[in-house]
C-alpha cells in the first residue's frame, strides 16, 4: 500500500497537509448526530473536542475504583503491558485494560461513547489501544509533543487518519497539574519526522519518546499558525476526544493533585493495519490490535 504520510526516512523534517477527511459521515447529516452540529463544527476545525460531565459522579468513582485496583494489583507485576517510569518503579500506564478488564471492557462498549465515534468515523470501530495512565503528585513526569498517528502509521502500519482518540478524565484537571496540552488546527497538517525506527522501540518510547517527536520549528509553526495551545481542563468525568493526528503533549506534574485517565483509541474497521510502513516488525498486539478485530457496535 503506498505510503501516503511517509515519515522517519529522511534527514530533515517536513510538513505537509493532511490528505484525508477530519469528520467521515457526510455533514449533511448532522442533525442526525448524537452531538450537536456546534461541537461538531469545533472537531473539525480544531481537532478536538471536551464533553464536561459526560460520565455521572457513580460512574466516576466506579472508574476510579477500578484503576487503582488495578494499579495496587499490578505493582509487583513484570509484564510488558504494564509501563513503570523511566527512573523509578511507579507505574505510568496499563495497557489492554478493554480487553484483560470486565469493568473496562464495559467502559469501551458504552454505546454513549460508540454512538460518537461512529458518527466520527462514518462507520464500526474497534479498539486500536487501551490504556490507564497514571500520573501522580509531585513525582508524573511528562509526554512530549507527538501526534499519535505518526507513530501508529510509521509502527503499526495504520493507513489513513480514521482514528479517534478518547481520554476519560479521572481526576480534577488543572491549569498546573500535567494536563492535556493541544495544539488547534495541527491535525490538518503531517509533520515528518526524522530517525530510524529499531525494533522493540515501544519498551523505551512508551517511558519517554524520542522518535516521532515534532522538530521545535514545525511544532513552533503549527502553535503559531492555528490557535496557540489548548488545555482542556475541568472536572473528573470529562471526556475529551481528539483526532488522531491532532499534536498534543503534557507537562510534568509537581503539585500534589494526580492527574489520571483511561485512554482508548477508536479505529475505523476501514482503516485497518498493514505492515508497518518503517519495514521493521509489528508491535505487540496489546499497544496495535491488528486485523481482524471485532466490531464492537453496529453503525448508525
Amino acid at each position: 500500500m503506498k505510503d501516503l504520510y511517509p515519515s522517519r526516512q529522511n534527514h530533515k523534517p517536513e510538513i505537509f497537509k493532511r490528505k484525508d477527511p477530519v469528520i467521515y459521515t457526510d455533514r449533511s447529516k448532522d442533525g442526525q448526530a448524537p452531538i450537536t452540529r456546534e461541537q461538531l463544527n469545533f472537531y473539525e476545525e480544531n481537532g478536538f473536542l471536551q464533553i464536561e460531565n459526560f460520565f455521572t459522579e457513580q460512574e466516576v468513582s466506579q472508574m476510579q475504583k477500578g484503576i487503582f485496583e488495578l494499579q495496587d494489583s499490578s505493582k509487583d507485576v513484570t509484564s510488558n503491558k504494564v509501563v513503570r517510569e523511566p527512573q523509578s518503579d511507579e507505574i505510568r500506564s496499563i495497557f489492554h485494560v478493554h480487553q484483560d478488564d470486565d469493568y473496562f471492557k464495559k467502559v469501551a462498549n458504552d454505546q454513549r461513547l460508540l454512538d460518537i465515534v461512529n458518527h466520527l468515523l462514518g462507520s464500526d470501530v474497534y479498539i486500536h489501544q487501551s490504556r490507564i495512565n497514571y500520573k501522580p503528585g509531585f513525582t508524573g513526569k511528562e509526554f512530549d509533543w507527538h501526534s499519535d498517528f505518526e507513530t501508529w502509521h510509521v509502527e503499526d502500519g495504520m493507513p489513513r487518519m480514521r482514528a479517534v482518540s478518547l481520554s476519560i478524565a479521572l481526576s480534577d484537571n488543572y491549569t498546573f497539574n500535567g494536563p492535556l496540552m493541544l495544539i488547534p488546527g495541527s491535525h490538518n497538517y503531517y509533520v515528518s519526522c526524522v530517525g530510524e525506527t529499531p525494533d522493540d522501540n515501544y519498551k523505551e518510547s512508551l517511558q519517554k519518546q524520542k522518535l516521532g517527536v515534532p522538530d521545535h520549528e514545525n511544532l513552533s509553526w503549527l502553535a503559531d499558525h492555528g490557535g496557540g495551545i489548548s488545555v482542556p481542563t475541568g472536572k473528573a468525568g470529562s471526556i475529551t476526544l481528539f483526532e488522531s493526528n491532532t499534536m498534543h503533549g503534557s507537562n510534568g506534574n509537581i503539585t500534589p493533585y494526580s492527574r489520571n485517565n483511561l485512554f482508548m483509541v477508536f479505529n475505523s474497521v476501514e482503516n485497518q493495519l498493514v505492515e508497518p510502513y518503517s519495514g521493521g516488525k509489528k508491535r505487540p498486539e496489546f499497544i496495535a490490535v491488528r486485523e481482524g478485530a471485532p466490531t464492537l457496535t453496529e453503525s448508525k
